[in-house]
């Protein structure tokens, strides 16, 4: 399979693309700061081009897309009487909107019966202090998921909601 690892040089990022690669899939990996590609998935001319790369890099292996799996998304960390208006926005533009794009300029580049993997969050379900915007965010996301699925099947789409990383608890 031709997969696309976009938030690949995070922790998580990194567990899956090694994860997927012990398994023999044939990876193209994504992030703002390493990986075979860089490209800021916020900014929809960069998913435009990074699905162009991926494509042709796909193809160049042999095959269509088959999947793409993204564990990128930023969030602020801060007790809600510091958030602002401006945060959440950023939270919402950073880890929705992002991954609705990639969805959405991905159901004509992935094959018919491919996938599209997004994280979420357990703090959609549990909750913890200074984490409102992951909590909205992650919901955000798990609605997105729902209502894609039935839209664009045969593909599918789903939802992944591990638990916190170290590094993404506040101090």
């Amino acid at each position: 399979m031709n997969i696309l690892v976009i938030g690949a040089t995070g922790t998580l990022g990194t567990a899956v693309r090694s994860a997927l690669a012990e398994r023999g899939h044939q990876l193209f990996s994504v992030g703002r700061t390493g990986g075979d590609l860089r490209y800021d998935i916020a900014d929809p001319e960069q998913v435009t081009a990074l699905y162009e790369a991926a494509d042709a890099a796909a193809r160049a292996a042999g095959g269509p897309l088959d999947a793409v799996v993204s564990t990128a998304g930023d969030v602020p960390y801060k007790p809600v009487a510091r958030m602002t208006a401006a945060d959440y926005t950023a939270a919402f533009h950073g880890k929705v909107l992002s991954q609705l794009e990639l969805v959405r300029q991905g159901v004509p580049r992935v094959a018919e019966r491919g996938s599209f993997t997004l994280i979420s969050g357990v703090l959609t379900r549990e909750p913890i202090p200074s984490g409102s915007a992951a909590s909205m965010a992650n919901g955000a996301v798990e609605a997105f998921v729902r209502a894609a699925a039935i839209e664009i099947a045969p593909q599918r789409v789903n939802a992944v909601s591990p638990t916190l990383f170290t590094e993404s608890v506040p101090d």
